[in-house]
């Protein structure tokens, strides 16, 4: 069964250094999910903080934070069919070395950390992230 849903996705530093916003963005377009907005920014380690705040116990958090607001990141908000499963699918594993041929971190992720995008987990948090950098209410 299928049902419209919004999730967060984000260009991290990585990618969008290597300018594969674009790129990125036409593998979500020929997926099925549209881009309803996207905007630019790049972020304080404090924002970084708040947004990873729910990985805040985890060793990895301040390599996180360090990460995210170490350059500009392209959020967008993707709207499809199941779009937080889809986009997770489409996005692939964490690492890029355990990520299926043709997943967005297969194709562009450096690292375990510099792994190209972020997208939200489930409906819930998709719409706390999305708040987040949109705003809305």
């Amino acid at each position: 069964m299928s049902s419209l849903e919004q999730t967060l996705s984000i260009i991290k530093p990585d990618a969008y250094e290597r300018n594969l916003s674009e790129k990125i963005k036409a593998i979500f377009i020929k997926n099925n999910l549209s881009i309803l907005k996207s905007k630019k920014l790049h972020i304080s380690k404090d924002e970084a903080a708040e947004f990873y705040k729910v990985h805040q116990s985890k060793p990895f958090y301040d390599q996180l934070c360090n990460y995210l607001s170490s350059g500009p990141i392209e959020v967008l908000i993707l709207e499809g069919d199941n779009a937080v499963s889809k986009n997770r699918e489409l996005m692939g594993a964490t690492d890029p070395k355990n990520a299926k041929d043709g997943t967005i971190r297969h194709l562009y992720g450096i690292s375990i950390d510099k792994n190209s995008v972020h997208g939200s987990d489930s409906v819930e948090n998709a719409k706390i992230e999305i708040n987040f950098f949109f705003k809305i209410s």
